[in-house]
């Protein structure tokens, strides 16, 4: 844990590294892929590069993993970690990246705070560095350990391609080989990498939106100006062999006897979705509440799909739409409107904004913050937040 040394030191320059970390990790960036362009073939995104989404989430870990260990020296924020974790293992990150990335990052701080950064302070901070990639490299072989296979990539192949939704698709996917296939939990997430027209590998991770387990589909939504999504869309068909990972993230039902509560809007509906068809296929007796808001109820990715699961289980169905529909409420979610139980696990996807706002209606409705979860596809610009 952050030594007795290193602390009061942190603790004091914390301050000033939180208001320069924006800027020094643009620089990093800058410094990494000058000396390793590779890393954007296939691993970076370099669409988070250009809208800062990336550099904010480093920054916001880093600060966020500085200032647990500064109130909590003897432990680390574990929460925090996983998500991290989840994420990396779906990219393939491996242990001597970080070295690479230490050299990079603590170039960028030298460069930017040249005239107060000490060799002390620079021990301490490469503490607190090494104390989190050390963690994080720990939780990431044990999630490659329990995969059925060795691999990072597996060949897989596009078996059917449907719309879902305006402007939405729905891919099933068959495998490509005979890798073994690591088994899905429901709400958990795939990694996709295509090649887009320039010859770049481009990656994203969506949600499977099916029936998890050994079952590979997953719904991705057109977004304006998105390069994956695009190339799905658009240049991927029926017979087609994409590559995809393991699947990863710890945002899956906890066991337990109290009720559940689904809320997403948009796209965010697919991991609701694989949710509530484990529930239906296992015939929960749990209370469920499945919760959407949307634009209009053509833009509703899974409907059919939501609306039966949920039928199955006689769970309770409510939907906000800004464009008025019969049965559903009109305008934005708000659990104001909905009778919560405070002993629910609240499970959210969608918008940011969306997210807060849920978040906070939720705590205020006496909901325990331990007990809501939620999921950031992209960088975690929350957590920088």
């Amino acid at each position: 844990m952050l030594s007795e040394k290193s602390r009061p030191l942190i603790q004091a320059t914390l301050p000033l590294i939180g208001s320069r970390i924006d800027a020094i990790t643009v620089d990093f960036y800058n410094r990494l892929f000058a000396a390793h362009p590779e890393l954007l073939d296939g691993l970076f995104s370099r669409s988070n590069q250009r809208s800062g989404d990336q550099q904010r989430a480093l920054a916001g870990s880093i600060a966020a993993f500085a200032t647990h260990l500064v109130n909590n020296p003897d432990t680390l924020p574990e929460k925090v970690l996983s998500r991290i974790a989840h994420k990396h293992a779906s990219l393939g990150i491996t242990e001597e990246q970080y070295a690479l990335v230490y050299e990079h990052l603590f170039a960028a701080i030298a460069a930017d705070l040249a005239e107060v950064i000490t060799p002390e302070i620079a021990e301490a901070w490469t503490e607190v560095y090494w104390l989190m990639a050390d963690a994080l490299i720990k939780l990431e072989k044990g999630l490659y350990a329990s995969q059925a296979n060795s691999g990072m990539w597996m060949p897989w192949r596009v078996a059917t391609k449907e719309p879902a939704g305006k402007e939405a698709i729905t891919f099933t996917l068959a495998p490509a080989d005979d890798s073994p296939i690591t088994e899905a939990q429901p709400g958990q997430y795939i990694s996709v990498k295509v090649q887009l027209p320039d010859g770049l590998r481009q990656v994203r991770q969506y949600s499977l939106s099916g029936d998890a387990g050994t079952s590979r589909i997953f719904t991705t939504k057109l977004n304006d100006g998105g390069e994956v999504s695009t190339a799905l869309h658009v240049g991927v068909e029926p017979g087609d062999i994409i590559e995809i990972s393991n699947p990863y993230g710890e945002i899956t039902i906890k066991d337990g006897e109290g009720p559940i509560v689904l809320a997403s809007a948009g796209i965010g509906c697919t991991p609701a979705a694989s949710i509530l068809r484990s529930l239906a296929e296992t015939g929960t007796n749990r209370k469920v509440l499945v919760l959407h808001a949307e634009k209009a109820m053509e833009n509703w990715a899974l409907s059919a799909q939501m609306t039966a699961d949920a039928a199955t289980i006689d769970a309770e169905l409510q939907l906000w739409l800004e464009t008025p529909h019969p049965g559903a409420s009109q305008g934005f979610m708000s659990l104001r409107e909905v009778d919560l139980p405070a002993d629910a696990s609240l499970y959210l996807c969608g918008p940011l904004p969306f997210m807060k706002k849920i978040r906070d209606e939720a705590i205020q409705a006496g909901v325990p913050a331990t007990n809501i979860h939620y999921e950031v596809f992209g960088p975690d610009v929350w957590l920088a937040n």
